[in-house]
């Protein structure tokens, strides 16, 4: 499948950065609960070579998955990369020896971070550095100038070309832009979790990409239910109608959709292709929590 054929085209974040709107989240590619080295580490290559061949060419990641786990897949899977690839990354957490997720948002951590990603992505300049400030799925309040500071000195160093943020509130993105440019932000958006509606449509007025993450997190049942009635009747399944409902909702939303399956890649990338009739789009805006 060539780049042009992808769902839902491509989305220029900047000069020099145009991804496909179809992309790939690498988290999945770690071990259980995001943490060590994966089962099938040869699958997990395959899936990365497979999205490139797809012509996917946004891949989202962190060091902190496994840690090291992710990246160092990706670079043994795709590096040297070509120049159509953009690889985002994420800074801001830690893993501790439990496998839990402490924020790690101090300069030098910050620093510390930029440098490891390079050093396991082989890079000498990160395409996108996404800051993540908030929880699991809602952000946490205070102001992010200092860490967001920090990303923009790195930025100015070479280190990293472009900056966004993850997690985040309207305040908080208004906030890091009156320091240095913001391309992208990452928040957890679905067709039954619109918090942020007004946000999207803020961005794409800018020309800001919105990056939504669980596109089936945290459906109550009914919304499940719901869900899985539009799915069957457009004989799919709810991950496509999900995932092509997000490309219909805005042009600046892009989707990186994980998965550690070739298979389920494929049908992803299908899926998304799905053009949601009128009534069912209607259908689908009334299941909102």
């Amino acid at each position: 499948m060539a780049t042009g054929t992808l769902p839902g085209g491509t989305f220029t974040m900047a000069e020099g950065l145009t991804v496909t709107r179809m992309g790939y989240g690498a988290m999945q590619l770690a071990g259980p609960h995001v943490f060590g080295p994966p089962a099938d580490r040869d699958g997990a290559l395959a899936v990365l070579r497979e999205a490139a061949e797809l012509g996917i060419t946004h891949i989202d990641t962190s060091d902190y998955y496994g840690p090291y786990v992710t990246n160092e897949i990706i670079k043994e899977a795709l590096h040297p990369y070509p120049d159509s690839l953009h690889i985002v990354t994420k800074v801001g957490a830690l893993r501790d020896a439990e496998g839990g997720w402490p924020q790690a948002r101090a300069p030098e951590q910050l620093r510390q971070a930029v440098h490891d990603n390079l050093d396991h992505l082989g890079l000498d300049a990160l395409d996108v550095v996404n800051l993540r400030v908030g929880g699991f799925d809602s952000p946490t309040p205070g102001s992010i100038a200092e860490p967001f500071g920090a990303l923009a000195q790195l930025q100015q160093e070479g280190l990293i070309k472009h900056l966004g943020v993850s997690t985040v509130t309207a305040g908080q993105i208004a906030e890091a832009q009156a320091i240095a440019p913001v391309v992208c932000v990452q928040n957890f958006y679905n067709v039954a979790h619109r918090a942020d509606d007004e946000l999207i449509d803020s961005l794409a007025a800018q020309g800001v990409a919105y990056v939504p993450y669980f596109p089936l997190g945290g459906f109550s049942p009914l919304q499940s239910d719901a869900l899985g009635s539009v799915a069957r009747r457009l004989d799919t399944t709810p991950m496509a109608v999900a995932l092509a409902w997000l490309l219909q909702r805005s042009s600046n939303i892009l989707l990186i959709p994980g998965t550690s399956s070739v298979q389920h890649l494929r049908e992803n990338v299908a899926g998304a292709g799905l053009r949601l009739p009128a009534d069912e789009l209607a259908e689908l805006d009334g299941i909102t929590g």
